[in-house]
């Protein structure tokens, strides 16, 4: 039997659901998020949720860290150099003083030695948490705060504190260092091989962590009329 156009076609994946960019999280949902997994005792939701904002990392890269890629003998360091999966490039980060007496009291509850992945999967047939489980994590942490799932992500633990050292500092090369990014992240493929101008390239940085239209809607909501 023939088959229709409609069963031919895949549904689109993005049917039915809510699609963009990635709100970062504000300062007061960063501690309404952190203080309930301290008061909880979330051990290893509190190192994944703290090295997660730090380290500024993709979700791919993050949940491939091994212990040894932050540690320097049995203490966490306070920085940290990684190769990054999507650009093969390596970046750098800090790790701060909490993030690193969370991340090492992970370590101590979990018995990890210096090669096991950081945060190891719960499902056997993984070595690591995937991605698609640390989306899941993040969804109920933005749940538990009363926040909409579908307006924050993965990606939203990556853009959060670059956003916000943004806020404070008004350097854009600096939070491009900090996530790595490469003129090259920007350039749609057919445009590969033509350069870009570099105001182009920072102007993807703002819109890359929606800078403008947050800075747009503060301003408007201080405004009385």
């Amino acid at each position: 039997m023939e088959r229709t156009s409609s069963q031919s076609r895949p549904e689109p994946w993005n049917k039915g659901k809510l699609v963009g960019q990635k709100a970062p999280f504000k300062l007061k949902e960063i501690w309404a998020i952190r203080v309930r997994l301290q008061l909880e005792h979330r051990t290893r939701e509190l190192a994944l949720f703290d090295l997660g904002l730090d380290s500024k990392l993709r979700a791919c890269d993050l949940v491939k860290l091994r212990v040894r890629d932050i540690c320097h003998g049995e203490r966490v360091a306070p920085r940290a150099i990684v190769m990054q999966q999507k650009t093969s490039r390596p970046v750098q980060f800090e790790i701060t003083v909490p993030t690193q007496e969370a991340v090492t009291a992970w370590i101590k509850s979990a018995n990890l030695r210096s090669d096991d992945y950081l945060f190891p999967s719960r499902i056997h047939e993984s070595p690591h948490l995937g991605t698609r489980q640390y989306a899941r994590i993040v969804d109920g942490w933005v749940e538990e705060i009363g926040l909409d799932p579908a307006a924050y992500g993965t990606h939203s633990m990556r853009r959060t504190k670059a956003s916000l050292i943004y806020r404070r500092t008004k350097n854009l090369r600096a939070v491009q260092l900090l996530l790595g990014h490469t003129k090259l992240d920007y350039l749609p493929h057919r445009t590969m091989s033509r350069c870009t101008p570099d105001h182009h390239w920072l102007e993807s940085t703002v819109r890359y962590l929606g800078i403008e239209v947050d800075d747009a809607l503060d301003l408007a909501e201080q405004t009385e009329v």
